[in-house]
């Protein structure tokens, strides 16, 4: 066994810069009234020394644990199969880090694990929580509101009320879902398509609810033959696919709820024989690099940049709790653009919803 080196202490650092151990615990807590010639000085004696501030002695004085939960409304299997998470789970991990937060990784395996995660979050353990994948009937955001908790959420709400919880009004991040479909559908259009068949994803989400309105806005009052529903899997795209064909053999091309499930779908035409694009062009929806690259053939696709709506997640929510009151001033926008987290009451269903591009590739 070896001895460990006993660890510095506040006093230490206030002993080798000089001044008095509170203007250390200030100047180490992040408070005001240090002049910046004593700040340089405790600053240069605690990387010396390399002291570590005591998490627990901080949140006491800073009433924040540094740390953030990421609540998805989705099983483990899902999750950790899935691109998508990942991506979002990067950017929000990026913009965590880079302000010295802890992510704390929240699964819901069943309606059991609901209350399990209210209680962790009303005890106090999180300064906020980053909530997506939810359901329409998903009881997660009333625990939360329960739980006093600070919240963000990714994707659209599916409430309708204009409800606004205690700790603020509902804020979101999204991307234009409907505007993208649209896209994706009209450039199928353009190509001389005019059996155009939808694989939607679960309809109990608004991401693919918005999905399914943008291919009708363009598609008008075409057959419900051409639709079929589907859960944003590839498993779910074959089976979806499967019927498709068998009661509308006469389809010529598809647009896919997103590309996990255009990725089943091209599976299921190359076995009926069907050439794509010549037979049946396919688009999907998300731009996933590893799946939409890889497809064969390579799939045209609409782009909604995943990470980046995990990194505003995560910078907004930070700057909600960075103001006084945990988010109750004013309405305010960036230098760089960004909308600040809303405030009060009346923004209500406030959020940010980012662009979509549409990327041609072989399949369409």
């Amino acid at each position: 066994m070896t001895d460990t080196a006993p660890r510095p202490t506040l006093e230490a650092v206030a002993a080798r810069a000089g001044v008095s151990r509170a203007t250390v615990s200030r100047v180490v807590n992040g408070g005001d009234g240090v002049r910046e010639p004593l700040v340089e000085r405790v600053r240069r004696a605690v990387e010396e020394l390399g002291y570590v501030p005591n998490q627990a002695a901080r949140s006491l004085v800073t009433r924040r644990h540094d740390a953030v939960a990421v609540v998805i409304a989705e099983p483990e299997a899902r999750v950790f199969a899935d691109p998508f998470f990942a991506l979002q789970l990067r950017g929000i991990s990026k913009e965590l880090t880079a302000h010295d937060n802890q992510l704390v990784l929240l699964l819901t395996e069943g309606r059991d694990d609901h209350a399990r995660v209210a209680r962790y979050l009303a005890g106090g353990h999180v300064d906020g929580a980053l909530v997506f994948s939810l359901h329409l009937d998903d009881p997660l955001p009333g625990l939360i509101q329960g739980a006093g908790v600070p919240t963000v959420f990714g994707g659209r709400p599916g409430w309708s009320d204009g409800r606004a919880a205690a700790t603020g009004p509902t804020v979101y991040v999204d991307s234009d879902n409907r505007g993208g479909a649209r896209d994706a559908v009209r450039h199928l259009a353009s190509l001389g398509r005019t059996r155009i068949a939808h694989i939607t994803g679960p309809l109990d989400q608004t991401s693919a609810a918005d999905r399914l309105d943008g291919y009708r806005d363009v598609m008008g009052d075409a057959d419900p033959g051409l639709v079929a529903e589907s859960d944003f899997t590839p498993a779910g795209g074959e089976r979806a696919m499967r019927a498709l064909l068998d009661r509308r053999p006469d389809l010529d091309a598809l647009f896919a709820a997103n590309d996990l499930t255009a990725a089943g779908a091209l599976r299921v035409l190359r076995e009926r024989g069907l050439r794509v694009p010549e037979d049946v062009a396919v688009v999907g929806f998300d731009d996933m690099l590893p799946v939409a690259e890889q497809a064969d053939p390579p799939l045209t696709t609409v782009r909604q940049d995943i990470e980046e709506m995990g990194r505003l997640m995560a910078r907004l929510l930070l700057r909600r709790l960075d103001r006084p009151g945990g988010g109750t001033g004013p309405r305010a926008t960036d230098e760089d653009g960004t909308p600040a987290a809303p405030a009060g009451p009346d923004d209500a269903g406030a959020g940010v919803v980012l662009p979509t591009t549409l990327v041609r590739r072989a399949s369409a």
